[in-house]
């Protein structure tokens, strides 16, 4: 075999084992390949499995505007996802929970607060306005019959100081008893002396001018009468020349270096009040400035129109800043009570079966708690049971929250659909209640039939003034109306729910 034959054949070999080693190469690349591509299916399906559920799409700036499906907003932004978080929100027990993404979070301003365990104190928030001092007042009367002489004060308002002449007057009567006393002196009869004093003195004549009287044994047509008191004339019922009687109210002194300040404290906080406690009040036309006083004096009975009891507080009031029907804001401190857990008067939410609270607990997910309050002093509220300390509850945009977490799982409000409103409709064992109201409009979810109203008492139910969040009966619609509305509406029950089955803005028909 030549040299050119050995070089072919090695060629040929050489060949031979390249395209073997590919082909094995190729193989094992294949395997590690389909290997592989069976590890990221797997690895997509877990993820999708994680993969949360797109509840609904929201306008960042408008929480009311949602769609379901992706979009922009009226104002042309985005709409954000907001997605189901499972039942992490209400994973310990707590009722319907919620998650909001941090962008609907930040635009709602929801804020928080820490719940409180300690002392709360029995603070009476209210109003009241000055009164005069009663035991610094006097009323000028005349004992006989006369004429107004010489009158000194012309006008209501007018100051005058103790022993100051206010008038004269002229009366037959007075006169005749002044003889009387005269020529008794003359007789020097010491009974008709003494008798003949004592009738000037149940007169009105005082001892100065009897003495006056004794001295010069002249008789003076008219008479004059004086100030009692330092003071401000409060009222003037006389004119120069007036004839008088015993019964006519001449004119008032008051002193106004101390007034009366009286405060209304409604029914519920009444056995509170005791005399004797401390009590701050501010008057708006002086910022800043607060005058301390005690209650000296708690009237013995409720007001029978607005159901409030009067408490009398006394306070010096020296430069006479204070003055009669000014309007005044009160705080009376009723002591305090001990290991209570309290929250902000804001996060309750009172509807007419029950009380709830929202809780936070982080990273956007709120969840619904049902509690029993007490005592409410001021902007605190005592909560008896439902909470524990250093939980954070939400005292802003709860109301929408509270609605969002209803409206995914707890049907505490609106969850009825329209066969169940049907079937309670038509149901013959379903007692038919209704009732009407009044209030303002403070939230509005249009799209899904929910109001949040401020009204007032409806006594046919026995529900005080409050803010409450409502669903509307199947067919009634809320358009035409906005936040800050006053309206009229009626309510129904059904199934232990209260609906709307009417509402109109006030004035219209």
């Amino acid at each position: 075999m030549n040299s050119m034959q050995k070089n072919l054949i090695l060629i040929i070999i050489v060949s031979g084992l390249s395209i073997t080693i590919g082909w094995y190469l190729g193989q094992s690349g294949n395997s590690s390949s389909n290997d592989s591509s069976v590890e990221i299916t797997d690895a997509e399906a877990g993820l999708a499995k994680k993969e949360k559920t797109v509840l609904y799409w929201v306008a960042p700036m408008d929480a009311n505007y949602r769609r379901n499906e992706p979009g922009k907003s009226p104002m042309g932004m985005d709409l954000v996802p907001v997605y189901d978080d499972g039942d992490d929100a209400a994973d310990d027990g707590d009722g319907p929970g919620v998650k909001i993404s941090p962008a609907v979070e930040n635009n709602l301003g929801v804020r928080t607060a820490i719940v409180e365990s300690g002392k709360l104190w029995k603070k009476i928030n209210t109003v009241g306005y000055v009164d005069l001092n009663e035991s610094n007042v006097s009323h000028i009367h005349l004992r006989v019959d006369g004429w107004i002489e010489n009158l000194a004060v012309s006008v209501e308002g007018e100051r005058v100081k103790k022993g100051q002449r206010l008038f004269d007057i002229y009366s037959p009567k007075l006169v005749n008893a002044m003889e009387e006393y005269v020529q008794a002196h003359r007789t020097s009869n010491k009974r008709l002396i003494d008798a003949s004093k004592e009738k000037l003195i149940s007169l009105g004549v005082s001892q100065q001018q009897i003495l006056k009287l004794k001295k010069n044994r002249k008789i003076p047509q008219a008479t004059s009468v004086y100030a009692p008191q330092d003071g401000i004339v409060t009222m003037m019922m006389v004119r120069e020349g007036m004839y008088l009687k015993p019964s006519t109210q001449v004119m008032t002194l008051a002193d106004l270096s101390s007034v009366w300040l009286i405060a209304e404290v409604f029914e519920g906080q009444s056995q509170w009040v005791k005399v004797g406690q401390p009590s701050d009040v501010t008057l708006s036309f002086v910022p800043g400035r607060t005058w301390e006083g005690v209650v000296d004096y708690v009237y013995p009975s409720l007001d029978a129109k607005n159901r409030t009891l009067k408490a009398r507080l006394r306070f010096d009031n020296p430069g006479e800043v204070l003055k009669p029907n000014m309007y005044a804001n009160v705080s009376i401190y009723a002591g305090s009570i001990e290991n209570v857990l309290s929250v902000p008067r804001e996060a309750l939410i009172r509807s007419g079966e029950n009380e709830r609270l929202i809780i936070s607990k982080g990273n956007g997910r709120y969840s619904q708690r049902k509690v029993v309050s007490g005592l409410e002093s001021g902007d605190w509220v005592e909560i008896k049971s439902g909470i524990k300390a250093g939980e954070k509850v939400v005292i802003s945009s709860q109301f929408l929250i509270d609605s969002e977490a209803s409206m995914k799982a707890s049907f505490l409000r609106m969850s009825d659909s329209e066969e169940e409103q049907t079937e309670s409709l038509n149901s013959e064992s379903n007692e038919m209640i209704t009732a009407n109201g009044e209030g303002k409009i403070t939230s509005l979810m249009i799209d899904h039939g929910m109001i949040t109203l401020q009204h007032s008492a409806i006594e046919s139910l026995g529900w005080p003034e409050m803010t409450m969040d409502f669903r509307t009966l199947q067919g009634v619609t809320l358009k035409g109306l906005s936040v800050g509305d006053q309206v009229s509406f009626e309510l129904m029950k059904m199934n232990d729910k209260y609906l709307i089955s009417m509402i109109s803005k006030q004035g219209e028909k």
